[in-house]
């Protein structure tokens, strides 16, 4: 039996808002967390001069941190510009938690959070607007 137009099947607990678009950016961030910390824990084992390294290895990897570094600033604009428009509280975590981690984990995170938070509103709006309310 199919259920009532507009009540759909009821998603509780975590699963709730879970879009394939958030699953997508949720997963990327995933494999930006295991992609970065994989190189970083190598550089902690051997010891290296990790910001010498980025930042002294010839011109195309200067110019691929230039590249990271201007998307990661603009990045980190939208998700305090974005926090604020949407009314998600501790936006700016994610921009520290990029220092701590890596913007290609934090960037996607942030992205599935906002995906959620854009998918709620709308369920809560349809709600609000449904005949007999």
């Amino acid at each position: 039996m199919t259920p009532p137009t507009g009540t759909g099947s009821p998603r509780s607990g975590i699963a709730q808002h879970w879009t394939p678009l958030a699953v997508t950016y949720l997963v990327l961030a995933v494999i930006g967390l295991i992609g970065t910390w994989t190189f970083n824990i190598s550089a902690i084992v051997q010891v290296r001069d990790f910001v010498g390294d980025w930042v002294n290895s010839g011109p195309a990897v200067s110019s691929l941190t230039v590249d990271l570094l201007i998307a990661a600033v603009a990045g980190s604009i939208l998700i305090i510009v974005e926090s604020r428009r949407l009314g998600l509280r501790g936006g700016w975590i994610y921009v520290v938690l990029a220092g701590v981690t890596a913007f290609a984990f934090v960037f996607p995170l942030f992205l599935a959070m906002r995906e959620r938070a854009i998918t709620r509103r709308t369920v809560a709006d349809s709600r609000s607007t449904e005949p007999g309310e």
